[in-house]
């Protein structure tokens, strides 16, 4: 364990707020972006149905560069690499800004995503090194609420910036509190590393990352790369031979990436297979409502973005029931019974037209707001909460990587299925609106599949250290 500084009373009160200004700045690009994709896609003469590598580019490097967020930190030491990360946001928060083609604007999504892999990560182990464990669920409490006020704001001030002023405004945004937030680290955050060095597995770093990045891209190949089915195939197999090829590393060296052993845990295992699968409906739904809205049902870019509010206030009343429901039904009845309920939840925005009353489609979103954080809160929580110490902070990074991972790839997935059945528009009879429709009751089905992962769960795992609680709520 690294030794805990003795913080003095101007450090201890302010270090909650630089943490949190890190975890706001990430949450509001997070939604903010999806309002504005159409407004974009106009600017930049592309199709607004194929700017889902826009998403996919942040999503993909953030989850590329998690597993090595610790281990930088503990090279470099927490202030300076807390800086870089919120300076490399900012400047590819400009990047962003000034491009104007969708490859520009590609790679400016990367540089962001160098900084916001580290941004939350970091953040977190700062917290975890300079409280003692009393204070955890307080100080985690506090720099994760500017988290959930990022989805409630996000798509309301996209809009309302695409409409009135331009889509470069929701990255300018982020230079003003980057600037804010350098300030303060470099007054404020202490320079914490950890008390032993572990040599980095470089070979596992990058068998793992090039099955994320080959998979992915297997993924886009089929919707907005237009790749044929051949390359498609050959891209998906060589992901998967790279996946296996670290797994068989991983099992005989002893310090893998990520262990195989964490998957003796039987919580574990099921936590992180149904997180894979049940995320590609989740991860879908921020990408595939705004453009539902905007393009396929002539919403402006301020009442798509208003119409979002009760999704994510309903998100936030759901995530303060959740721990009341899962003691009283356990985990299995939980996961398994929102699983179905949120796939049946996504195909019924398949029967979304005009013609639909304004309240009616409120409160679906309501409805798939509550439902979805429900599933994410349940998810994480059971995949640690079985883990021993020794494992948990390991568990927790893949837990990490898993949900970008799967995020990414149900915005892909989205997309292929979208560009697919969208390529039949005026040719078959097939619409905009229905491409969309069909595009939702297909991810509805793809997720409901995965209630049958949480299924094999115990009802009741034995339950985690309030150390490990104190994490999976961050």
């Amino acid at each position: 364990m690294p030794t805990r500084p003795a913080l003095d009373p101007v450090t201890a009160r302010w270090l909650p707020w630089v943490v949190a200004i890190a975890f706001f700045m990430q949450s509001l690009d997070g939604t903010i972006l999806n309002t504005a994709l159409p407004a974009m896609a106009r600017d930049l003469a592309e199709n607004p149905l194929r700017m889902q590598s826009v998403v996919i580019a942040y999503m993909l490097t953030v989850a590329l560069l998690i597993p090595g967020s610790g281990w930088i930190a503990d090279r470099f030491g927490t202030r300076k690499v807390f800086f870089s990360a919120i300076l490399l946001f900012s400047l590819g928060s400009l990047a962003c800004a000034l491009s104007h083609t969708l490859n520009m604007l590609v790679l400016s999504r990367v540089l962001q995503g160098l900084g916001g892999a580290l941004m939350l990560p970091v953040g977190r182990l700062v917290v975890l090194r300079a409280y003692p464990r009393s204070e955890l669920v307080r100080i985690l409490g506090f720099v994760t609420v500017p988290g959930l006020l990022g989805p409630l704001i996000g798509p309301t001030l996209g809009g309302w910036m695409v409409q009135y002023l331009t889509w470069h405004w929701i990255f300018l945004i982020n230079l003003p509190v980057g600037a804010i937030g350098c300030w303060a680290i470099w007054k404020i955050l202490p320079d914490l590393r950890g008390s032993t060095r572990v040599a980095f597995d470089f070979p596992g770093f990058l068998l793992f990352g090039a099955a994320m990045v080959l998979i992915t891209i297997a993924m886009e190949g089929l919707g907005e790369l237009h790749l044929p089915h051949l390359r498609v195939m050959l891209l998906l197999f060589a992901g998967m031979a790279c996946l296996a090829a670290y797994w068989l590393r991983a099992g005989h060296i002893d310090h893998p990436l990520f262990s195989p052993t964490l998957f003796r845990t039987r919580s574990f295992a099921v936590g992180i297979l149904g997180n894979l699968f049940a995320r590609l409906g989740g991860g879908a739904l921020p990408f595939l409502v705004p453009l539902l809205l905007q393009v396929a049902l002539g919403y402006s870019p301020s009442d798509a973005g208003m119409s979002m509010i009760p999704l994510a206030a309903a998100a936030m009343v759901a995530k303060s029931l959740a721990k009341r429901l899962i003691e009283r039904f356990g985990y299995r009845v939980i996961l398994t019974a929102n699983t179905v309920l949120l796939g049946l939840l996504l195909a019924s925005l398949g029967l979304v037209t005009p013609a639909t009353p304004y309240a009616l489609l409120l409160v679906q979103l309501s409805l798939l707001g509550a439902v979805n954080s429900m599933q994410f809160t349940a998810m994480n929580t059971v995949t640690l909460i079985d883990l021993d110490d020794s494992s948990a902070s390991s568990g927790n990074s893949l837990l990490s990587v898993v949900a970008q991972l799967a995020m990414s790839l149900g915005v892909a997935c989205a997309g292929a299925l979208l560009g697919g059945f969208a390529t039949s528009v005026g040719v078959d009879g097939t619409t905009t609106l229905e491409a969309f429709q069909l595009t939702f009751v297909t991810i509805g089905v793809m997720t409901m599949l995965a209630a049958a992962i949480f299924a094999q769960l115990s009802n009741k795992p034995s339950g985690g250290t309030p150390r490990q609680e104190a994490e999976i709520e961050a």
